[in-house]
């Protein structure tokens, strides 16, 4: 596995991840896990034993522009910071992104800390113009929605 170093940046852009025309569109939780177990979970570098985060960057009409793979933590927490999910966004000029992590544990439900984080993520993107439009958390065949449970603020 090539070492990532923190200057290098790898979007994957529709033109080398292509994808089914019903999946170009990005509006709801579903289309977002649809999205993640096509793309994210048959990544090389993917491990479902991890919690892995990948952000989904969007344009302004909600179509698919590319996806990043963005960190690997451990078996039951991963480390994001507002600076990497958006640092990836700006670059692909996104104006809209959707945040997505698995649970290894095969259990849905949002913890306090990815609740934290998404609200983290809503304000510093409220910030930079890049709206966060959802966090959706995948278990095993089944997923949650951070803005369906009322996390999001209105």
């Amino acid at each position: 596995m090539k070492a990532i170093h923190p200057q290098e940046f790898k979007v994957m852009s529709l033109r080398d991840c292509p994808v089914p025309s019903d999946m170009l569109v990005c509006e709801t939780p579903q289309q977002a896990a649809d999205y993640w177990r096509l793309h994210i979970a048959t990544a090389p570098h993917f491990n479902p034993e991890c919690e892995c985060l990948a952000v989904l960057m969007l344009n302004t009409r909600k179509r698919v522009k590319g996806h990043q793979l963005l960190a690997v933590g451990t078996m039951d927490t991963i480390l994001v910071h507002p600076r990497e999910v958006f640092r990836c966004a700006i670059i692909a000029a996104a104006a809209v992104v959707v945040i997505i992590h698995n649970h290894p544990s095969g259990e849905s439900t949002p913890s306090e800390a990815d609740i934290k984080v998404t609200r983290d993520l809503i304000r510093a993107g409220q910030l930079l113009k890049i709206e966060l439009i959802d966090h959706v958390v995948i278990g095993n065949g089944n997923f949650s929605s951070l803005r369906s449970l009322g996390y999001f603020y209105s």
